[in-house]
């Protein structure tokens, strides 16, 4: 029994000391499912925490600044958020690899802008919204690094959508890593 704990107690140190902090920043372009809108440009920042499950396998909490929505001539529609990605990856080489996971976004902010009028919508849509991704990256060096993300939106954002289609956050991401 004292073997088990100490081997538990190992693992989990070394899980502990294996863990690699890091920041990350990129370029949003997202829209709305069932939207007439277009895509809009925008950006994401924030820190995660990497941490091996084994050889091949890690897994990646995020958190994130999200800014998202979507976009027609003369009108844009911002919604930003904080976005708690759970990457489950899988290393194809030591500098490749494959993610795919949840993600899950509380709203900070909405606003519809038309030309200089800028009006808060928040009251119209849900705090919170749910998607799940799947991306890809690369290290370059042992500390910087580059990603590509597709989340696709799961949960309609918009509070009274009656009889409506669903209005899901979609959005591709493109950015830099780098490990502390």
């Amino acid at each position: 029994m004292k073997k088990l704990f100490l081997g538990i107690a190992i693992a989990a140190s070394s899980l502990t000391f294996a863990q690699q902090f890091g920041a990350k920043a990129g370029l949003n372009v997202s829209n709305l499912s069932n939207s007439e809108l277009n895509s809009k440009a925008g950006f994401y920042a924030g820190v995660f925490m990497n941490a091996p499950l084994s050889a091949q396998f890690n897994i990646q909490p995020e958190l994130l600044y999200n800014n998202l929505g979507a976009k027609e001539s003369g009108y844009k529609l911002n919604l930003d958020y904080i976005s708690v990605p759970v990457m489950f990856q899988y290393k194809a080489t030591p500098q490749f690899f494959l993610e795919a996971g949840p993600q899950f976004n509380v709203l900070v902010s909405a606003k519809a802008k038309e030309g200089s009028n800028s009006i808060d919508i928040k009251d119209e849509v849900k705090g919170f919204d749910f998607g799940l991704g799947l991306g890809a990256g690369y290290w370059f060096t042992e500390k910087i690094g580059a990603n590509v993300r597709y989340v696709a939106g799961l949960s309609d954002i918009a509070k009274d959508n009656e009889g409506g289609d669903a209005a899901k956050n979609n959005g591709f991401q493109v950015g830099l890593n780098y490990k502390f």
